[in-house]
């Protein structure tokens, strides 16, 4: 099952040449990510005050098409756990249907001191194959 969130692209996304500015990508995934944890009822805040933070280390990413002003985009996101602290994401932005940009992000559960920790039991799976639903 994949996650979809709508990306509009304004003005202030493109560069010079009118298409979007390559770290502009990176935004849309994220926004997609955490519109992920809103829906599967994760309060990031009340989990920081618990001790309990997630921080990218690792992003894998292609340019593979552009897109320019007024294009509507849509993120595709799957993910699974991989081991005890890790949280893979796979992530596809589209146009009209068509992959413009991937990325791979993995995100790792960690005290606010830096220290890796298990993931929130909600997160956890069996296996790295196993996918959790998407609400």
């Amino acid at each position: 099952m994949s996650h979809v969130f709508p990306v509009r692209i304004f003005y202030e996304d493109t560069d010079m040449a009118g298409i979007v500015y390559y770290a502009n990508y990176l935004r849309y995934i994220e926004r997609a990510r955490s519109d992920i944890v809103e829906q599967m009822g994760l309060d990031q805040r009340a989990m920081r005050d618990e001790g309990l933070v997630f921080a990218v280390s690792r992003v894998e990413a292609d340019y593979i098409g552009a897109a320019r002003f007024g294009d509507r985009l849509e993120v595709h996101t799957t993910h699974h756990a991989e081991g005890r602290v890790r949280w893979v994401f796979d992530q596809d932005v589209l146009r009209d249907g068509k992959v413009i940009f991937r990325a791979k992000v993995t995100a790792v559960c960690m005290t606010p001191e830096g220290r890796p920790t298990r993931l929130p039991a909600e997160l956890r799976l069996s296996g790295p194959d196993q996918t959790r639903p998407i609400p």
